[in-house]
């Protein structure tokens, strides 16, 4: 197997802290932060996982492997609860086998590591010196040195395979948005002026300036990078794309002479209700960019249903993450069908640049593509959900598709050079480590065991994989996760799980905030549907749930938790329902309909009035898809979906509920989660509201996380585990 180009997982801009190593550079004013990974004596005499022990552990990152496949780099956060805060480190593992090696410090955070075409160094972003800026470090850990010295941010990079020629990316400021800008005799005013959507995005509000890409040279020895060229000069438009900013977005060509990038080169209104992003190739040369998607490609054409070969295909919907060939002759990337549709199926397209044709190499397979690499120029391997699990696909240029790799595992980002693979791979009782892959064999092969002491000392639950059969008489898989000490003679309190989304999975995940172990080691049982909308099951199954939120997927979760209720060694006086984000909306939901079935509910950042969410929410095409349009239309899809609204039902609640939300969630507003603890205090139901005033949709602080985690047992055990 040649050397290919090698993908790895989304990079964070710098989470928050500082980064020392094994080449410590010695004129960094941060202190190292001090990390203890170690447990207990009490931790380990209990043997139980527990939100504390979770905070001890390190969590693996993106990572990337050297040119000849003989080593790879990956990034690894550490937290300390105390200063509540990580850092970012950056390490090396031989694939063959050895011991890892640090190469960055505890001083400041390291992302986004690459490997010169030699390997011999390895480029990275840290913000060691104040700002995240470019720097390099060789492979053994010493000879720190940065590379950039910009009064700005930068936040990804990537250096021409070719070199010669890096790109990086930075906020620039394209429109006025504050008062003190419209008015600069008025300096001191404080106000947001938007005339057209979207005024906030995520967990941040629209403030005009945008992320862009800029090209200039590149001196592999190690010379200072001068400021680049905007590819973007002027564009009110993101690559890469907000909300998730993934640099992946963002490819050169293998000779260095083009780049291409992902944007939704949409304004307003427009913008807020379509997906309709697009593959855009810049040349570097003739500073020429070419929209792939729209010049090759057609909105209104359908192709052949099968896709193969076809010279206009649809290109409607999201168009991401493009990936040359190692010959640079096709770019694949991932492409969806239907604008408007945030969950339709990623097909996996291949742009042929001199043919000008696109190949749908995935027309046969009902499953999304992601995580593409090619494997020389006639090859590709990718991953995609599958049955409660992520695995890695093969597929050639005929679209012939074979699944490569199986088992009850995720694998969740896959890199290949030379004649090496290595993935990151997780299960639901199992952290994060990654794994070389044989390609040939399919077999996996350990490479980091960062956490083993760790797990070494816990009693994890037995996860049961149960098929319940749907009231529409569907096979729909259930995950079952057992207290550690178990005991078939008992009755234990059980837990409903009620998945977000509501299109994503339920599978072989490991979660630092909904952790069905952490949940079973507190000693109940938990009941994980893959219920209608969640993915692997093919597309029919995703889509299913759009414009029927209260209906088959509901009665999938009350059909999985009355199947188990019925085993003896479940306490049905003890059940809980728990869910985030549609999860959330679930929880409001079944409050009012659930007929006596649950002690308690907790609903973090949950969706309750669909008529003030259409408003408060930023992604109109997402509430336009699942709702069937606004509240005002006469579509009967969203009169239905309105008139079923969890609001509609509150007459109904009289079941203690815990609700919890985050301040800056502009994704469901937090305002959706004070509406319903009001309406809960007026029904005289017992309600408690958690509101984090600087976390958004997710809790990632630490502390912020165990305050989180305290609230969500301590109600559980009242209400549920001891049935007050």
């Amino acid at each position: 197997m040649k050397r290919i180009l090698t993908l790895t997982i989304i990079a964070m801009s710098l989470l928050a802290a500082g980064c020392d190593g094994g080449g410590s550079d010695k004129g960094a004013e941060q202190q190292p932060l001090e990390i203890n990974n170690a447990l207990t004596p009490e931790e380990i005499a209990a043997a139980r996982l527990t939100p504390e022990v979770m905070w001890k552990m390190g969590r693996i990152g993106e990572f990337a492997l050297s040119p000849d496949g003989s080593t790879v780099v990956y990034g690894r956060t550490d937290y300390n609860v105390e200063e509540n805060r990580g850092v970012t480190t950056l390490w090396t593992q031989p694939v063959a086998g050895g011991d890892p090696r640090r190469v960055t410090g505890y001083e400041s955070n390291a992302s986004g590591a690459t490997w010169s075409a030699d390997g011999g160094t390895i480029y990275f972003l840290s913000d060691r010196s104040g700002s995240s800026q470019l720097w390099s470090v060789e492979a053994d850990g010493s000879g720190v040195k940065q590379l950039s010295g910009f009064d700005f941010d930068v936040e990804y990079f990537g250096i021409a395979p070719a070199g010669g020629k890096i790109y990086y990316v930075r906020r620039v400021k394209v429109e006025p948005r504050s008062s003190s800008e419209i008015h600069a005799d008025l300096p001191k005013s404080a106000a947001r002026v938007y005339d057209e959507l979207m005024v906030r995005h995520w967990d941040r509000w629209t403030d005009g300036s945008h992320l862009h890409i800029f090209v200039t040279d590149f001196d592999a020895a190690g010379g200072a990078i001068a400021e680049g060229r905007d590819i973007m000069e002027g564009e009110p438009y993101d690559s890469p794309m907000e909300p998730y900013f993934d640099g992946a977005e963002i490819a050169w060509s293998p000779d260095g002479t083009e780049l291409a990038y992902t944007c939704k080169k949409l304004s307003g209104t427009e913008y807020a209700v379509s997906t309709d992003s697009d593959i855009y190739v810049y040349n570097v040369a003739s500073g020429a960019t070419v929209n792939i998607c729209k010049e090759y490609g057609s909105l209104q054409g359908s192709g052949p249903e099968n896709g193969i070969l076809a010279d206009r295909v649809v290109m409607a919907g999201y168009d991401k993450y493009p990936v040359w060939s190692p010959d640079g002759g096709k770019i694949a990337f991932r492409s969806m069908r239907r604008a408007g549709n945030e969950a339709d199926k990623e097909r996996l397209m291949v742009f042929d640049t001199a043919a000008k044709t696109f190949t749908d190499l995935t027309a046969n397979l009902d499953h999304s593509a992601t995580n593409v690499l090619w494997n020389e120029n006639e090859e590709i391997f990718f991953i995609a959900p599958y049955w409660g699990t992520y695995q890695v696909f093969r597929a050639d240029m005929d679209g012939d598709v074979s699944i490569v790799t199986e088992g009850e595992h995720d694998i969740t980002a896959l890199a290949m050079a030379g004649s090496s693979a290595v993935v990151s791979l997780t299960r639901q009782d199992r952290a994060t480590e990654l794994y070389s892959l044989s390609t040939a064999s399919a077999r996996l092969f350990p490479l980091t065991d960062i956490n083993g002491k760790i797990f070494g000392a816990l009693t994890m639950g037995r996860i049961e994989e149960r098929m319940i059969r749907t009231t529409d008489g569907e096979e729909m898989l259930t995950w079952i996760t057992y207290p550690p000490d178990f005991d078939p003679a008992k009755k234990y309190p059980a837990l409903l799980y009620c998945e977000g989304g509501p299109q994503s999975s339920i599978s072989q995940m490991w979660s630092y905030r909904w952790n069905f172990q952490l949940m079973a080691a507190q000693g109940y049982i938990v009941v994980a549907p893959c219920r209608r909308g969640t993915v692997g099951f093919g597309q029919e199954w995703t889509d299913q749930i759009s414009g029927d939120y209260s209906g088959q997927n509901i009665r999938d979760l009350l059909t999985a938790i009355d199947e188990v209720a019925k085993e003896p060694w479940v306490d049905r006086d003890r059940l809980g329902c728990v869910g985030a984000s549609y999860g959330g909306y679930s929880a409001f939901y079944l409050a009012g309909v659930h007929e006596g079935r649950f002690k308690a509910f907790i609903a973090h950042c949950g969706i309750f009035n669909f008529e003030s969410m259409y408003g408060h929410t930023e992604e109109l095409f997402f509430v336009n898809n699942d709702y069937g349009g606004p509240y005002w239309s006469e579509n009967p899809v969203a009169r239905r979906s309105y008139a079923n609204s969890p609001h509609k039902f509150v007459k109904n609640w009289d079941t203690p509920i815990l609700i919890i939300t985050g301040e800056r969630d502009y994704r469901i507003p937090y305002t959706q989660s004070i509406e319903a603890h009001t309406a809960a205090r007026l029904m005289g139901v017992s309600s408690r509201l958690v509101s984090f005033e600087d976390e958004a949709h997710q809790v990632f602080k630490p502390q912020n996380n165990l305050v989180w985690n305290r609230e969500f047992f301590g109600w559980l055990d009242k209400y549920v585990k001891n049935n007050e």
